[in-house]
């Protein structure tokens, strides 16, 4: 494969806020993110809970009156929380077992280890850390090989202290994976567009994108189907996630870009929203 570079692109300082859902019982999700998985709850009232660590929000949890039934849409395949360290990881491993979590599987990436779950409405989890950079596979173009390989759970959980306290000061969003309905366009948005990189491509089924030197930011694949159709505001799972950029010099230039590209809207703080072609919002800030 090789990499191509965007004529415009985003800032490499440039990362995932938060990750923003839909949910149908606000109570038994807030539990599970806080007590399972690690947030903390920063502020939460009968239609929103505010996740995140120390002052950092990372999630948001929005109730939907009246949902809909779960059908193959476009949106969120998984948030992936990015741990510090190895010790972390273990930790958290370790956690998720003694309290029987729904976990569904657990991967050496080659740039990173990895643990997936599945939160009570469906949505998919990510808790992982990144290996040093010295250890990833890097080819000369640019593009940032993973694999998919079995963790070794048992040098993980030795890694750790034992010592859980829920998501560490540090913990941020690292990435997120999206279900989207087509692969090409999807490319062509996030990269002409947005000015983000593809770093790798798995054939016909996935496409990983990231500013600079990272392995991706945002991954996408079509495993539910090809063409399947957006979510409606009724609909639960994804309700959008955010990217920031290191100034407002780098938000102004955003912009710029995209004013003789796509519609946008500009919100009342500031920040930049836009929707992809798979009917994804996203919001830019500083």
């Amino acid at each position: 494969m090789t990499v191509i570079i965007p004529a415009f692109q985003l800032n490499a300082a440039a990362h995932i806020g938060q990750v923003a859902l839909k949910v149908a019982n606000l109570e038994k999700m807030t539990n599970f993110y806080q007590e399972v998985i690690g947030l903390q709850v920063l502020e939460q009232d009968a239609t929103q809970s505010i996740l995140g660590v120390g002052d950092t929000v990372l999630l948001e949890l929005n109730k939907v009156q009246n949902p809909l039934p779960i059908t193959p849409k476009t949106g969120l395949f998984h948030v992936a929380f990015l741990l510090p360290s190895r010790k972390d990881l273990g930790n958290a491993l370790l956690h998720y077992l003694q309290v029987e979590a729904p976990l569904i599987g657990a991967s050496d990436h080659g740039y990173s280890e990895a643990l997936y779950l599945n939160d009570p409405e469906g949505n998919g989890i990510e808790v992982y850390y990144d290996k040093p950079q010295s250890e990833w596979d890097i080819r000369a173009d640019g593009e940032i090989v993973g694999v998919t390989l079995e963790m070794d759970a048992e040098a993980v959980i030795a890694a750790g202290d034992g010592v859980w306290t829920g998501f560490p000061t540090g913990t941020t969003v690292g990435h997120v994976h999206l279900k989207v309905a087509d692969l090409m366009q999807t490319e062509k948005f996030f990269t002409e567009v947005l000015g983000l990189s593809l770093k790798n491509n798995f054939g016909d089924q996935a496409k990983f994108f990231a500013t600079g030197d990272y392995h991706h930011h945002i991954g996408s694949n079509v495993w539910l189907g090809k063409n399947i159709p957006a979510m409606t505001e009724n609909d639960l799972g994804l309700d959008y996630f955010s990217f920031s950029v290191p100034n407002q010099a780098e938000l102004d230039r955003l912009e710029k870009h995209w004013e003789t590209q796509i519609d946008y809207t500009k919100a009342e703080d500031g920040s930049l929203i836009v929707v992809d072609p798979n009917g994804i919002m996203m919001k830019f800030f500083n």
